[in-house]
């Protein structure tokens, strides 16, 4: 007959504990693994192997194995260069504005001012608005009879914004700023309610200024939050789509067509499905590095954050 310590029992039902709390997790996880594998994995692996045919969706026995000759085809493609350019060019006029304004409109409503309740909700209004809704209305005010031609008519001849290929982009830039900054303004006020206000009082005892208290304290304690907001503004401008297409349809002379417009173009319009899976993986890949550069330049270097 063996004989065990008390140690040794504890250390067994300890290991069965673990043991069974380890299955369980197994278990609670299973469902959310089978929901990524069927909808991420299986289309991104789906979608890589129609980039290396030439996929024809009517008849499939038709499809014939390229290799990487769709891959070869774009990079030498200047249309793709051209809207791989323009959708640069689209991050670089939402992006700093989305977060800069984003971060002064939750500082600036988070002081104890009147009517800040009524200035957290005309912030957050345009979010509820659907694309279209918000494309047909920037399209009404930048035309030649819109809005800004009425109010610039005084001192200039009206323009039409959209169909010039300088103006047309920033249009469709101040209407997307307009319309989704209020997500990152809602994140950014939650995470400044989150620091604590002894932070504060205790600068102010030290004779801080309010500048040096944002950038020795807000900004250390919300760089996570900010962190999050600066990658998904990323990906949300490399994406666009419904703007430049109900506000422009990517013209003038091809001035707003985006990496998404041109996938979809080639897709749904010209049929060359499989040219369209190799754009889709190359705006991928793209959009992987942006993020990877994003956090290791934003992320936290072990200060404490929100």
């Amino acid at each position: 007959m063996s004989i065990s310590t008390p140690q040794q029992r504890i250390r067994a039902v300890r290991e069965e504990y673990s043991l069974r709390e380890t299955l369980e997790g197994y278990g609670f996880s299973v469902p959310y693994l089978l929901v990524f594998a069927a909808f991420l994995v299986y289309p991104l692996a789906y979608g890589f192997w129609m980039s290396l045919h030439d996929w024809n969706a009517l008849f499939p026995d038709r499809t014939e194995f390229v290799g990487l000759a769709n891959y070869q085809t774009l990079l030498a493609d200047p249309q793709f260069w051209n809207a791989l350019g323009n959708t640069v060019y689209f991050v670089v006029l939402t992006v700093p504005f989305l977060v800069v304004l984003s971060l002064l409109l939750a500082l600036g409503v988070n002081r104890s001012i009147k009517g800040r309740r009524v200035l957290r909700t005309l912030f957050f209004s345009p979010y509820v608005l659907t694309v279209s809704v918000v494309g047909l209305l920037w399209q009404d005010v930048f035309e030649t009879n819109g809005l800004i031609a009425y109010f610039t008519g005084f001192v200039a001849e009206p323009v039409n914004w959209l169909i010039d290929p300088l103006l047309a982009m920033p249009a469709v830039a101040i209407a997307t700023i307009w319309w989704t900054i209020a997500f990152n303004f809602i994140i950014l006020l939650a995470a400044r309610q989150n620091v604590g206000e002894q932070l504060y009082e205790a600068a102010r005892l030290d004779g801080a200024t309010s500048w040096r208290a944002m950038v020795d304290i807000t900004i250390p304690q919300m760089r996570n939050p900010m962190m999050f907001v600066v990658i998904t503004s990323f990906l949300s401008s490399f994406q666009v789509f419904g703007q430049p297409y109900i506000m422009t349809d990517g013209g003038p002379a091809g001035a707003t067509e985006t990496i998404v417009m041109y996938l979809y173009r080639t897709g749904f319009s010209a049929r060359e499905f499989g040219y369209a899976a190799a754009v889709g993986y190359v705006l991928f890949l793209v959009m992987v590095a942006v993020s990877l550069v994003n956090y290791f330049v934003l992320q936290d270097d072990g200060g404490t954050s929100a």
